[in-house]
């Protein structure tokens, strides 16, 4: 460690091998950077205000981890850095007290701070006067060994502890903590939201937010490196029907006239194209006034948001590919394993039919049959005239088994649950098989592919419904026959949606996705096909059965934009009005372009092994959109509504 001054400052390095610091000896009060840059121009300073910084990859024998700054009047290092070299020195450290023991006329205070935990001995009982827990204290004294039967290998100062001579508080704590910061996972989520400050003190919840920062930071490295162009778009914008409700903002200028935050940045990125940005992202928060689940957080949630211009399908795939494959084998738990590149395509159809959703999970092994034109020949009553849905399952189950997954089935609106077992003779045992003919047994076995020892359920219902069955079905049988395979993390694309979708309370044509997606055959397809047959250049990445990203190739074209939005009874006076930039801009040379938007808050859900999204954001609002900590939403005052032209009614 040396010391040296530049002009009023006082500058402190931390070099590996001493004889690294041979150029600096003669520095001493008095120097200035002009002549540092002088005496060895091989070192890069900067500096600003009252504090001057190293550029600390341009000195190879520095320790990155303790940079130069001004003389500490709190400590002389965090815990993470005090060693058993540091034995016999003076050193002044600072956290929060975390735990308090008295053992008999010795005193022991375990001492917190963001990087690691120290054990501090207190001798002198007149130190401890008015030391409570969680208070924010400044602790100067002796580092010594410990005994060795007193170790603790749980913490990297398991070894060391520190003999305190002086302790200054310099945070209070005044009122009674209203939980135990070391257990504040185990406390109701309204209380732990309340106190998100104080639960972010646990070192598991503050531990997802630093694994949060670093993979953030990793995704904006590694979209740099690929040639994307990292751009900011705006938070206030225009209100658009984008699918989730928006949050509005009143305008005090313009009265009755109202901002949007941003659903997400599709028709400013979608401008950056035709601006002739080739490669753009951004790490990009989006607003949607929707209700929480487990895996999506209310309000606000960001994502790894890109486009590229001249692109295609494919070449999106490529991208997602390279970046989340980086991303997840980097961070993912020791002992994982990532899919490698390509990821499995799976078609909107065949995810239907396979998985019984459109967010397949690849981990489970069971897949799911149609079997429904073979019932249509049997004399099975409740198949006939439904679809008829299958699952072959390899596994021994108990009677108590199969009473569990009927009340299970039931539970999601079954009217009940069949199934067969193959026996050891090739026959079948079960409630449907006296209704399939004899000479059809083996049309049967062929289709199912059933052998010795497994049992097929049946799901049967309208189209729809009995997909939604047989994947409930199929998750629950692997779970729960723990057939789900571990340490790992099996992505997929699901393309090919269908362009539009009917609402089966109004009848109505909608968008299926994304408004702004490019029908496959283009306008041809959209004034010749019925708009229901019609597919479009959609796709999502799915992680073990949870959708990461949508995106799509984009409408460019004005006259194929028209008649999309015509299908689902917007003329072309209503978009010019709520997407009258695009429309304009798709007029002076747009150029193709495609991208999607993987969700950063469910990447790191994912990662962390977390079931509920809102453990990995620094301050989520509650299921209810309710920010507990800060009071939002809150009342305003009558003056602040008048500014903006608002009066609030029951």
């Amino acid at each position: 460690m040396i010391y040296f001054s530049v002009g009023q400052y006082v500058v402190r390095v931390k070099y590996k091998e001493w004889e690294d610091v041979r150029s600096f000896t003669s520095f001493n009060a008095g120097g200035t950077a002009d002549n540092i840059r002088l005496f060895a121009p091989e070192y890069k300073f900067k500096y600003s205000g009252a504090f001057l910084y190293a550029v600390a990859h341009t000195f190879p024998g520095i320790d990155h981890e303790r940079r130069m700054t001004m003389s500490n009047i709190y400590r002389d290092v965090t815990l993470e850095h005090v060693t058993e070299a540091d034995i016999d020195k003076e050193l002044r450290i600072a956290g929060w007290v975390e735990n308090i023991r008295d053992h008999g006329g010795v005193s022991f205070i375990d001492l917190r701070d963001m990087y690691a935990v120290m054990q501090v001995v207190i001798r002198d009982s007149s130190l401890l006067k008015g030391i409570r827990k969680e208070q924010a204290v400044s602790i100067k004294g002796i580092v010594e060994k410990r005994d060795e039967e007193t170790y603790n290998p749980k913490i990297p100062t398991g070894t060391i502890e520190l003999e305190a001579h002086e302790i200054d508080i310099l945070g209070e704590v005044y009122k009674n903590l209203p939980f135990e910061i070391q257990t504040s996972k185990e406390v109701r989520e309204d209380v732990r939201l309340k106190y998100r400050y104080l639960d972010l003190r646990n070192q598991k919840v503050k531990d997802n937010i630093i694994f949060r920062s670093k993979v953030i930071s990793f995704l904006r490295q590694k979209m740099t490196e690929m040639g994307f162009l990292e751009i900011q778009t705006p938070i206030l914008c225009a209100s658009s029907p984008e699918g989730a409700r928006d949050y509005i903002v009143p305008s005090r200028k313009f009265k009755g006239k109202f901002y949007a935050l941003p659903q997400a940045p599709q028709q400013y990125k979608q401008l950056l194209m035709v601006s002739g940005f080739d490669k753009y992202f951004q790490i990009a928060p989006c607003f949607r006034d929707e209700d929480a689940r487990a895996d999506r957080s209310p309000g606000e949630f960001y994502q790894l948001d890109f486009e590229m211009s001249f692109a295609t399908q494919e070449e999106v795939f490529a991208v997602g590919e390279e970046v989340l494959t980086a991303a997840f084998e980097k961070f993912a738990p020791e002992g994982y394993e990532v899919t490698k590149a390509p990821y499995p395509i799976i078609s909107y159809k065949q995810a239907m039919l396979e998985f019984g959703t459109d967010k397949p999970d690849l981990r489970n092994p069971l897949r799911i049959m149609d079997v429904t034109e073979f019932f249509q020949k049997c004399t099975f009553k409740p198949f006939i005239g439904r679809t008829v849905r299958a699952i072959r399952v390899h596994a021994d189950m108990s009677k108590g088994f199969h009473e569990k997954l009927l009340k299970f089935a039931t539970g999601i609106g079954m009217g009940g649950l069949g199934y067969l077992e193959v026996l050891e003779d090739g026959s079948y045992k079960g409630p449907i098989d006296k209704f399939i003919p004899d000479e059809l047994k083996e049309e049967f076995r062929t289709l199912t592919g059933s052998g010795v020892g497994d049992t097929i359920f049946f799901m049967a219902d309208k189209e729809e419904r009995a997909a939604y069955y047989a994947g409930m079905i199929r998750t629950e049988l692997g779970e729960k026959l723990d057939l789900i395979e571990k340490n790992a993390y099996r992505f997929c694309y699901v393309n090919d949606f269908p362009m539009f979708e009917k609402d089966p309370d109004t009848k109505k044509i909608g968008f299926t996705h994304n408004p702004f997606s490019m029908p496959q055959g283009g306008l041809e397809a959209l004034e010749n096909k019925d708009p229901l047959d019609i597919l479009a250049y959609q796709y999502d990445i799915v992680c073990n059965g949870v959708e990461l990203s949508s995106g799509a190739v984009r409408n460019h074209d004005m006259q194929i934009m028209v008649k999309a939005f015509e299908i689902v009874g917007y003329d072309e006076e209503v978009l010019k009005e709520k997407f009258g930039a695009l429309y304009n801009a798709f007029q002076y040379g747009a150029p193709p372009h495609a991208g999607m938007a993987p969700g950063v808050d469910r990447m790191i859900m994912l990662l962390r092994g977390e079931d509920n999204i809102r453990e990995v954001i620094a301050y989520p609002m509650n299921g209810n959109a309710e920010d507990l900590m800060c009071g939002a939403p809150s009342t305003v005052t009558e003056q602040q509504l008048r500014e903006v032209h608002i009066k609030v009614r029951d």
